[in-house]
């Protein structure tokens, strides 16, 4: 079988443009490829509840820190490390953000997400959100939807 001009031209286009996808891709996942593990702090909580039916948010300044420990992207897996001991949640890599996604038996889903833009400490700009909600507020725990802002130092 020969190949004409004009399929040699095409193969050679398509693979140009194969060979800069995946540069592309490999530029956007920048720093945070060959992620290991990660040291967050928020400095900033909103908190959402619901008062007569209608929605509504506060903003409060915050001191929750979280560690991530034995992050494996290919796997799919990591463990967050916790006052109760680590467990085992699931990691995603997206381009220039990675997700670090854990869901309790009992309902409450806990997401972190880390994106490769520096913030003013040099760290990674990174949004923690709660998505739980009880009848009863107490001290200290979780009981209404909370978005944590601040940053994450990586460990590679």
């Amino acid at each position: 079988m020969s190949l004409s001009r004009h399929d040699i031209v095409a193969m050679i286009v398509v693979g140009a443009f194969v060979a800069t996808l995946s540069a592309a891709n490999a530029a956007a996942q920048g720093r945070l490829v060959g992620t290991t593990g990660l040291d967050c702090t928020f400095t900033v909580i909103a908190t959402g509840t619901w008062t007569a039916g209608d929605a509504e948010a506060s903003l409060d300044a915050s001191t929750f820190s979280i560690q991530f420990e034995l992050i494996d992207t290919d796997g799919a897996t990591a463990e967050v490390v916790g006052p109760y001991g680590a467990s085992s949640i699931i990691v995603r890599q997206t381009g220039d953000y990675l997700h670090l996604v854990q869901m309790f038996m009992v309902g409450p889903l806990y997401t972190t997400t880390v994106i490769d833009r520096e913030t003013s400490d040099g760290k990674l700009m990174a949004v923690h959100t709660r998505h739980e909600y009880t009848d009863t507020s107490l001290p200290g725990f979780t009981s209404r939807p909370e978005q944590y802002y601040g940053e994450c130092e990586v460990e590679q």
